[in-house]
């Protein structure tokens, strides 16, 4: 089933797609009349809807039902150190699928890769595509938002007024305090995670957050950077699921 993302909720029961959506959807996807879509809109809800007429420059699709959100309960902050190579979008994609609400990407003493303003805007918008395909495949209700990157410092005052600060680094009782801080989440508590550079975090930046920051363990093995994003958001997705149950 397809998905697109539209700004404004339907009028009389119909949504108008133009644009770029029409185009894939019409033009790549070959879509037909009857088939079904899933719409959701900036206001988060999500409808089922019925492909009800394929013109020139936009396609009208009526609603059939209105479904339940896939977001988390919980608002899970990424603060990532900016990675080399690719790997940034791999973890935009792969968290995003988890259930990331926003990501931050983060210059840190010893992130190898340096950004001057240009290659910021590019890759900002290269890493919002990426981010709104991922929300696509995986039927997510919003599109996760990726700021401007942002010195260490800047970070942690962004993270200022969120309920808990996690930060994946050497923990005194190892998983136990994974353990802990995870199963004391609670319903609706908004989440910020540093995940550190290739080149670790630097010890300054380590007693800029210890008073703010939970220090966890991610295991006795040592983990990518990318590797401990996807671990970290595993683990919080997991604990946001199972409050749902409750």
């Amino acid at each position: 089933m397809q998905q697109i993302f539209v700004n404004e909720e339907p009028i009389e029961g119909r949504f108008t797609v133009t644009g770029d959506d029409m185009h894939h959807l019409v033009r790549v996807v070959r879509i037909k009349k009857g088939e079904i879509i899933r719409v959701s809109t900036a206001a988060g809800n999500n409808y089922l809807c019925a492909v009800s007429d394929i013109l020139d420059k936009e396609l009208l699709v009526d609603v059939n039902e209105q479904v339940n959100s896939t977001e988390l309960s919980n608002k899970i902050y990424l603060f990532q150190a900016i990675p080399k190579g690719d790997k940034m979008e791999t973890i935009i994609e792969k968290t995003v699928e988890l259930g990331v609400y926003e990501i931050i990407p983060v210059q840190m003493k010893n992130c190898i890769v340096k950004l001057d303003d240009k290659k910021k805007k590019n890759k900002l918008s290269r890493y919002q595509t990426v981010a709104l395909t991922a929300a696509k495949q995986s039927k997510r209700s919003i599109v996760p938002a990726i700021h401007d990157v942002l010195s260490f410092k800047e970070a942690m005052e962004f993270a200022a007024n969120l309920d808990l600060l996690l930060l994946p680094y050497e923990s005194k009782n190892g998983m136990k305090d994974t353990y802990d801080v995870i199963n004391g989440l609670q319903k609706g508590q908004s989440v910020g995670i540093f995940i550190g550079p290739e080149g670790g975090f630097d010890e300054s930046e380590i007693e800029l957050v210890k008073d703010k920051c939970k220090l966890i363990s991610l295991g006795r093995r040592i983990l990518r950077t990318e590797t401990a994003a996807i671990c970290s958001l595993s683990m919080l997705m997991l604990k946001s699921e199972e409050l749902e149950l409750q």
